[in-house]
């Protein structure tokens, strides 16, 4: 259905169509860093192992469609001894049982952080007093909430993905 008009594509840098937040205002970014450190910290107290809180960021990130953190926390988690696999697994991680009843009950916590209209925010609570301690709960639910706010940052500031 061309009519003879032309069209106007028009481009316009990758620059010019983000601020990046993040070095835009960095003593705002720093303290949502030492908020994320204070909660990985918390996380090690209350015994979480790496491995687990990497999956929640990666699960956290994968919802959000967070690329950069991704990257980010992919690399982590393999450091950690992750597997290829498990990471693969992931998006599907009710239908598999390579995750132990912990790491289940984290990635729900995770879900429901992020996915605050769910319903099921008060059952993966309760749920997850099965297999974690109320100190391992608070620490998922502070890990869960800082990378969704790590997301937030990098979404809204566009940062780039570039192949390692």
């Amino acid at each position: 259905m061309n009519s003879g008009s032309t069209v106007a594509i028009t481009t316009t840098s990758y620059r010019d169509q983000h601020v990046f937040i993040d070095k835009f205002d960095p003593e705002v970014f720093r303290a949502l860093a030492r908020t994320a450190q204070a909660a990985g910290a918390a996380a090690t107290r209350a015994g979480l192992p790496a491995g687990l809180v990497e999956l929640v960021n990666i699960r956290v990130s994968q919802i959000n469609g967070c690329a950069y953190c991704l990257r980010v926390h992919t690399r982590t988690a393999l450091e950690a001894g992750e597997t290829a696999q498990r990471l693969g697994l992931l998006p599907a991680w009710r239908e598999t049982e390579v995750f132990t009843p912990a790491e289940r009950s984290a990635l729900a916590l995770a879900e429901a952080t992020t996915n605050l209209q769910d319903s099921a925010r008060g059952s993966a609570a309760a749920a997850a007093r099965a297999d974690l301690t109320d100190e391992q709960i608070s620490a998922v639910l502070w890990v869960a909430i800082s990378i969704n706010a790590f997301n937030r940052v990098s979404i809204m500031s566009g940062h780039p993905v570039k192949e390692a």
